[in-house]
């Protein structure tokens, strides 16, 4: 009998053009950096600007043979807030797990909105923080961060390090961004409130 690989597992949910599927492909790319074994991929169907969308994460310290949706994650992040009405965001999440969500609500607040729901919640208000930091409303990045914060998937201070280097490459004639993204990323991690 082969080992069980034990991998944890992230649920994505955002509308198409929120960057949720980018911050997905993101977190493989910084856990393979670290060293992990990922699995970063998004469910398409007829995606289009402002439909519901999910994207999926498997990061693991072994290879992963497994190759499906994930149906029973450890952590699910959603990034549209208004989806709570639309979407079952808590199906399946693992017990121990939580749900991670941009709000301007507290725990407290989207707990009452989920009775079917015991677990933990965890709210970063992704919108403001990336208003303050990038002049304009991209949650993905303080997503990002208060995912690796939750999970401690990955090491934090390397998760930094990380997409710095990452940033500076993908912005290299910008700073301006890189600047207001890595200012993003702290801001949610120190910022992450949890029920």
């Amino acid at each position: 009998m082969g080992k069980v690989v034990e991998a944890v597992e992230i649920r994505w949910h955002g509308r198409g053009g929120q960057g949720a599927k980018t911050a997905c492909l993101l977190l493989a790319d910084v856990a393979f950096s670290s060293g992990k074994h990922v699995q970063g991929f998004p469910e398409y169907g007829p995606e289009r600007m402002g439909a519901p969308i999910t994207a999926y994460n498997r990061i693991s310290d072994e290879p992963c043979k497994v190759h499906s949706n994930i149906y029973k994650p450890d952590f699910v992040v959603v990034v549209d807030e208004t989806l709570l009405g639309t979407v079952d965001v808590t199906a399946g999440l693992k017990e121990g797990g939580a749900l991670i969500i941009n709000s301007k609500k507290t725990p407290e607040e989207i707990q009452r909105k989920l009775p079917d729901y015991g677990g933990r919640v965890c709210v970063v208000d992704a919108e403001r923080i990336s208003m303050e930091t990038l002049g304009k409303n991209y949650p993905n990045t303080p997503m990002l961060a208060a995912v690796v914060k939750v999970s401690g998937v990955i090491d934090e201070e390397q998760f930094v390090k990380d997409m710095e280097e990452s940033f500076e490459n993908k912005f290299a004639t910008k700073p301006e961004v890189v600047a207001g993204n890595m200012s993003a990323l702290k801001k949610a991690m120190e910022e992450v409130k949890e029920s």
